[in-house]
């Protein structure tokens, strides 16, 4: 996680500190590049904590870690990012470094978003997914839900189907656990067969991966999912298949 440890936003469902960040740390792409290349990593997801106090939400400062980490090690990178506030500019600029995955959480249903998402907007994360995808084509989008949080099949089934539209290409659909009594508690705890169900709702929409299960959270087998897409776009592609291929695939 970079840009520090305090957040911007309330959020009903985090327990990351809010308040007031710290300054940048310009020195923070190049730590992180060292650290990825002492561990030794092939897969390196990048995050971050919501910084509306900055002008551009931080987006200059994943795009630098993102260089430097390919730079470095030559692994792949997956970011996941803020709503940058709408800001498509930002988005345009995580984008020119070529992430091979850019991952926006949708988080929960529409409903549901004033108590859970605080000053975050639906239109608004679905916005930031598309245009991603409109940035670069090639790479992969991705995002992630929620569960046992008070939603419907119905509206997830909604939710599942306006991530399609924004050309959304991978999904993770997760149990929701409450971090601490001051958070949204659970609502209900949704049986492994459900999560089976709901994965097989979101394959049928044309998703090119979906993690569905309790523990499963938006880093969950990164790198083994990539891995296996990219061995799927090459064999699309050699055999004439409409499959993208993320521009400079990593191992």
């Amino acid at each position: 996680m970079i840009l520090g440890n305090q957040c911007t936003r309330p959020c009903g469902f985090c327990s990351v500190p809010k308040g007031h960040p710290e300054p940048v740390e310009q020195d923070e792409p190049e730590r992180l590049a060292e650290a990825a290349l002492r561990l030794g990593l092939k897969h390196v997801v990048i995050t971050s904590v919501t910084r509306d106090d900055l002008s551009d939400g931080g987006a200059g400062h994943f795009k630098a870690c993102i260089l430097a980490v390919r730079e470095k090690t030559g692994a792949a990178v997956e970011v996941l990012t803020p709503d940058f506030q709408g800001d498509l500019a930002a988005v345009e600029t995580v984008m020119a470094a070529n992430p091979e995955v850019f991952n926006h959480n949708i988080e929960t249903v529409p409903r549901l978003y004033r108590r859970a998402r605080g000053r975050a907007e639906y239109l608004r994360s679905l916005k930031v997914l598309r245009h991603a995808k409109e940035c670069r084509p090639r790479s992969l989008t991705k995002s992630g839900l929620m569960v046992g949080l008070g939603e419907t099949n119905d509206e997830l089934l909604e939710v599942f189907a306006d991530l399609r539209e924004a050309r959304c290409d991978m999904l993770t659909i997760g149990q929701y656990l409450t971090p601490t009594t001051n958070n949204i508690p659970v609502d209900r705890f949704v049986a492994p067969e459900e999560f089976d169900g709901l994965k097989a709702m979101a394959e049928k929409l044309g998703f090119a991966h979906v993690s569905s299960g309790p523990f499963v959270r938006s880093s969950y087998h990164a790198g083994d999912t990539v891995d296996a897409l990219l061995e799927k776009a090459r064999v699309s592609n050699h055999l004439g298949g409409p499959f993208p291929l993320v521009d400079q695939p990593r191992g």
